[in-house]
This record gives C-alpha cells, structure tokens and sequence, in this order.
C-alpha cells in the first residue's frame, strides 16, 4: 500500500514538474542553448610538436613533447628516441596543467610556492608545477597547450614548446 503511495505521488510530482518547468525556468536565448569553441586540426597539432621537438634537439636535448586541446585531452604526443621514460607523461601534465589553470606553468611554479594560498594546487591530481607548458591561443582565445618535457630546466623547455607554436603561427587565424 505504502508502495503505490509513494508511485502515485513520484507520477503526480513528475506530472507537476513537467508542467510547470517551462514556468519556473528562465528561458533561454538561442544563443545560449550551445557553446562553440575550437581546437588545432590533428595535423596542426602534430607539426606544433614535431616542430617544439626539432627545436631542442637542435639545442642538443631530447624530449617528449605533448599537444592537448582546450580541455586537455591529447592531440599528439612525439618521444625523441633517448628521452627518458617519463618524458611523455610530464610532457602531457604539463599541458594538461597550462589548459586547466589557464596559465603557462612558469607562471604557476612561482605562484604555487611554499606557503602561498594557492600552494594547495600542487595537490590536485595530475597538476604539474614544473616549466614547460605553454598556452596555444588564437585571437585571445585559448584553444589548447604544448607540454614539452626533458631539456636540463622549465625555461629551455618553455623555449621549445614556444618555438614549435611559432612555427605553425602562420597557419592560425588572426
């Protein structure tokens, strides 16, 4: 008895939220009702890492160097043959990294220090606060990020990540 209750009354509260939903929801502009962003083409992604990576083996370091999309998902990942084995993940971290806090990670290592209020970020799952992620934007938006990982230090590998974006620059929109 207590059963069908509690079915009845689920069926009137459904009943009454259907109709009255369109009431108590503000609507919404067509505008509104999708979001459009964009991300480097496959292609476009490879040549960035293919070209970050070209960049410091002519420096003389061997590196991984990873290209994620806007929200950190990879899009490509090279290896030079004698980068050491944890190339790869630090270089995907550190661009999963720059695209989750929106920030190069040169910038984040600094604000994330010691006693900082933002040092708790260090602990966040998968957060990498070493150098060597870089922002990809177009026309002020963001649209992924390079992670480059195995130069001696953070700054020769932002160097790297910020060469294999200026070598495909002409390739982007303005």
């Amino acid at each position: 008895m207590l059963r069908r209750h509690a079915i009845a009354t689920a069926i009137m509260l459904g009943l009454t939220a259907t109709a009255l939903g369109p009431a108590l929801t503000p609507a919404l502009a067509e505008d509104d009702a999708l979001v459009t962003f964009q991300v480097l083409s496959p292609h476009l992604a490879i040549e960035l890492a293919e070209a970050a990576m070209e960049d410091c083996n002519e420096k003389g370091f061997q590196v991984a160097v990873a290209v994620v999309d806007r929200f950190g998902v990879p899009q490509a990942l090279v290896r030079d043959r004698f980068a050491g084995p944890h190339t790869p993940e630090t270089a995907i971290r550190k661009a999963w990294t720059t695209v989750s806090f929106r920030a190069d990670t040169s910038e984040l290592v600094t604000a994330t220090e010691g006693d900082s209020p933002q040092s708790g970020a260090r602990d966040i799952t998968n957060a990498l606060m070493l150098g060597g992620g870089v922002m990809i934007s177009v026309g002020g938006a963001m649209v992924g990020a390079v992670g480059v990982s195995g130069a001696p230090g953070g700054a020769e590998d932002d160097d790297c990540a910020k060469a294999g974006i200026e070598a495909i620059q002409d390739q982007l929109p303005l």
